[in-house]
């Protein structure tokens, strides 16, 4: 395997990191609940992590503000643009799976 400097990593996770938001971002018609039901974590997990992120670093991000940066606009925008009802199936698995941070 390739040895990669610590500052290479980061950079590298980074740039992932940018991809999977940006591809987050392309996918509104992916709901947030199926991919709490399928991964296990959704779009608002990625901005509480990433306010927890900012927060270790001494930078207060509120709620609203780490949603944004993940949504790209906010979230009751992204909500009326692209938010859907979940099926009593869909919120019943949820519900079963749900994670303690929830």
């Amino acid at each position: 395997m390739t040895e990669l400097s610590d500052d290479q990593k980061r950079d590298f996770e980074a740039a992932a990191f940018r991809r999977l938001v940006a591809h987050l971002r392309e996918r509104g018609d992916v709901q947030n609940i199926d991919l709490m039901n399928l991964a296990g974590f959704c779009r608002n997990c990625l901005s509480n992590w990433y306010r927890e992120a900012a927060e270790a670093e001494g930078v207060a991000l509120s709620k609203d503000e780490s949603r944004e940066l993940i949504y790209g606009m906010p979230y009751a925008e992204w909500q009326a643009l692209n938010q859907t009802e979940a099926s009593a199936t869909k919120k019943a698995e949820f519900e079963a799976k749900r994670p303690k941070d929830h």
